[in-house]
């Protein structure tokens, strides 16, 4: 992979009510994300994104940065939860190679630092914009 080519930088407040939207949408309904009560009870304390949701949210850039790109590949680590309601920072890295872009992207809670996605994807283009 050669150097960053550019970057992009972006901010998201994740909301309760995106959480259960995605997993209606999804059909993940599991209650870590979607039950406050029962999302108490765990280590967590309160509701988590989904991490396809925070995904989502990488791939719509994507998709504005490359409107005619074809994913080939993505690599996915959550390392920690994101919570409703604190500010998400993205971070994202292109590095050209042949006909491929490759972006490596870093989500992290603005509260503390603590990465919540770590995203590899690997585009075909038909240009960028």
């Amino acid at each position: 992979m050669t150097a960053p080519q550019f970057s992009i930088r972006f901010e998201h407040i994740p909301s309760q009510a995106e959480f259960e939207l995605f997993a209606r949408i999804s059909g993940d309904d599991n209650p870590i994300h979607v039950d406050a009560d029962f999302s108490r009870a765990t280590r967590f304390g309160r509701t988590v994104a989904h991490g396809m949701f925070l995904y989502t949210l990488i791939w719509a850039r994507l998709r504005r940065e490359y409107p005619a790109a074809r994913s080939l590949s993505q690599d996915l680590k959550f390392p920690n939860p994101a919570y409703a309601g604190e500010r998400l920072e993205f971070l994202m890295f292109e590095a050209v190679s042949g006909a491929n872009v490759t972006i490596e992207t870093l989500v992290r809670r603005m509260a503390d630092g603590a990465a919540v996605c770590e995203a590899r994807t690997i585009l075909e283009t038909g240009g960028r914009g």
